[in-house]
């Protein structure tokens, strides 16, 4: 079963800044969030630990103004961008679920664990 996927290239998503993307898989299609700082990213799924609404405000809009979190639209939690460990709101002390990420020949690699429904 294949896991690895290209999500897109680094240059794709600006410093400081943060993208959404969907994913196809075999059995299920995946809202993901990405968010880089310098030539570091950091992909989750884009579902709140509180009661699993999006995330973004607009499509790819995740940070707060002074971009220094990711910020959930449905109740105003924040969360680390480094590890998604929620630090303020209704799922404080919860986190976001991250997606193993590399970055190779400037594409960005995530790899789901994916499990078959056979």
């Amino acid at each position: 079963m294949k896991n690895k996927f290209i999500l897109c290239s680094i240059d794709e998503i600006k410093n400081i800044s943060s993208k959404s993307f969907f994913v196809k898989t075999e059995n299920k299609i995946l809202n993901l969030m990405a968010i880089r700082s310098g030539k570091k990213i950091f992909v989750y799924i884009n579902s709140c630990p509180h009661i699993g609404s999006p995330l973004d405000f607009t499509p790819g809009d995740f940070l707060d103004q002074k971009k220094q979190y990711i910020l959930c639209s449905t109740h105003g939690a924040l969360f680390r961008i480094d590890d998604g460990y929620c630090i303020s709101g209704p799922c404080q002390g919860k986190g976001l679920e991250k997606v193993e990420t590399a970055v190779n020949d400037k594409n960005i690699i995530i790899k789901l664990n994916l499990q078959s429904s056979k």
